[in-house]
């Protein structure tokens, strides 16, 4: 990917944490921000701490708030750039079956349909514009392997982000591209104190994650040690794959991306 050069950035969950310490960075590289998040203290502290930054209130799993930030935006911003679809929280604990499926639904409403709700909003407006831009969605290191016990709903969820946003890859013209932020264990206050703080202090994490940002890398990454944890759901699943599955060069007919390209190529000699 090449280098590209945002003079505008919105995002959301931009009052604390990851978000906050993104913003703090990219104001201070030029770009003119605009912070959503939950109206209050966190969202006041941040217009007074981040020069020149514009503040929204937004609740992300609210469509309509999420319409009226994109709103708010263009017309204080002119064009957008980049848009970090980052608000989250943390996760409902206990075990799978004995987790409320009501408490489950709510943290989906934030945590994967706000992501959604910001895709569905930018996206749009994004391609319209026609200057280069970016779409990043906040996923985790969850996205890829279960790091907490017994945190279904936000591992589940994150593995839905991981999902939706590979696919609105797929949706987009090349002028807009579409990434996902894999933040490990930061210090941030998405869960107590007293153990996120063993977390990488989150203006270490975001030195490593913005230059990343600006080259519109496709996986945002940070932590190494997650390559292990991946290892071990990706040899397993390797195996299996070698021991039971038909061998690739056999089953190439069921592949559906060679089978769709095989029938468009069909269609298109026939229309010829």
């Amino acid at each position: 990917m090449t280098h590209f050069n945002p003079r505008t950035a919105v995002i959301t969950g931009g009052a604390s944490g990851i978000g906050f310490a993104i913003a703090k960075d990219l104001a201070a590289l030029g770009v003119k921000v605009m912070v959503a998040d939950l109206p209050g203290t966190g969202l006041d502290d941040a217009a007074r701490l981040i020069d020149g930054v514009l503040t929204q209130p937004c609740d992300v799993s609210d469509l309509d708030q999420v319409e009226a930030l994109a709103e708010a935006a263009f017309d204080q911003l002119g064009e957008v750039h980049l848009v970090l679809n980052n608000a989250g929280q943390g996760g409902v604990r206990g075990k799978m079956w004995e987790v409320d499926p009501e408490a489950a639904r709510k943290h989906f409403d934030v945590n994967f349909w706000g992501v959604w709700h910001g895709c569905k909003v930018f996206a749009p407006r994004l391609i319209e514009q026609q200057a280069p831009s970016a779409i990043y969605n906040t996923g985790s290191e969850n996205s890829w392997f279960c790091a907490v016990r017994q945190t279904a709903a936000y591992i589940a969820a994150k593995h839905a982000v991981l999902g939706m946003t590979e696919s609105l890859r797929e949706d987009l013209p090349e002028h807009v591209h579409a990434g996902l932020i894999v933040p490990g264990w930061v210090f941030t206050p998405l869960g107590p104190e007293q153990f996120m703080k063993f977390g990488m202090p989150v203006d270490e994490y975001t030195k490593i994650v913005v230059p990343q940002l600006l080259a519109r890398r496709r996986f945002v990454v940070s932590h190494g040690y997650n390559t292990v944890r991946i290892a071990e759901r990706m040899d397993e699943l390797a195996d299996s794959y070698a021991e039971y599955a038909q061998p690739a060069e056999e089953d190439a007919k069921h592949d559906v991306q060679l089978v769709m390209e095989q029938l468009r190529k069909i269609q298109k000699e026939q229309g010829a």
